[in-house]
């Protein structure tokens, strides 16, 4: 986008949060009524991305864009700050984070590369504080990142200061120990437990996708998508004999949970 187009959209959100001759719904809103909206509009930005729709990709963006126009807009009319603020402050972060490319320093590794930007990003998150009090390696994980994601992010920090096991044999071990007492809590009938040590399975689950190099969102991601085209077909093929669903016994809609196996395996190879 050239400066005289960002300008003109910058103008825009201007006149509609202009009290007197703007739109009414723009100027109420603030910094937490956007919040959902500008949510929605990243994943819907990811939404485009995963179908491969380049155009709607395009419209996507501008609308994600547009968030961060309207909250740098009432930011500068409460004289926090601007959107060219904005702007600055980010290039300021890509140089500080890439020495490589603009400090001429020299990295051999994937790892080197990984461990430097974490301790910029660590450098970044002290420089925040006014107090001389050290930051905790897992500041500054946004507590309102899906479950999943969090998890993760939280997984990698305490990775890179070395709280991680140091090959995967032992998370396979640790994966199995965690589902027994999944098994026992269940046995104790003590709900509490229960959700105890399943968040812990699921940690723990986390964690061997890192250590497998799978991102765990994406994973479960498609692994829903696979779920829902197995049902999908389920629903098909019970609708076509005139039933429905509850209309059937658990062991026929397993028989044709399976044959939705094999008919999708050729259609979709990698998600067998």
């Amino acid at each position: 986008m050239s400066l005289s187009k960002t300008q003109a959209l910058l103008d825009l959100m201007a006149r509609l949060r202009n009290p007197e001759t703007g739109c009414a719904w723009d100027q109420k809103q603030d910094f937490y009524s956007l919040i959902p909206y500008t949510i929605e509009e990243a994943y819907e930005v990811a939404d485009a991305i995963e179908r491969n729709d380049i155009q709607d990709l395009r419209a996507e963006l501008g609308d994600l864009l547009l968030q961060v126009v309207f909250h740098s807009r009432i930011a500068e009319e409460r004289g926090l700050f601007d959107f060219e603020q904005v702007a600055a402050g980010i290039g300021e972060k890509l140089v500080s984070r890439h020495p490589h490319v603009f400090a001429g320093v020299t990295f051999t590794s994937d790892e080197q590369r990984q461990q430097a930007w974490e301790a910029a990003k660590a450098e970044e998150r002290q420089q925040k504080h006014t107090d001389d009090k050290p930051q905790s390696v897992l500041s500054g994980v946004a507590k309102s990142l899906p479950a999943l994601v969090a998890c993760e992010k939280i997984q990698n920090r305490a990775a890179s200061h070395g709280f991680d096991w140091p090959e995967v044999e032992p998370v396979f071990e640790k994966v199995k120990e965690e589902l027994a007492e999944v098994h026992e809590a269940w046995q104790s009938g003590d709900q509490a437990h229960i959700q105890e040590e399943v968040g812990d399975l699921l940690l723990v689950a986390v964690n061997l996708a890192r250590h497998l190099k799978v991102n765990p969102e994406i994973a479960l991601k498609e692994a829903t998508k696979k779920f829902s085209r197995r049902f999908n077909y389920i629903e098909k093929q019970v609708e076509a004999t005139g039933r429905q669903l509850r209309d059937c016994q658990l062991e026929e809609l397993d028989g044709l949970w399976n044959e939705a196996k094999r008919v999708q395996k050729n259609t979709h190879p990698n998600n067998p």
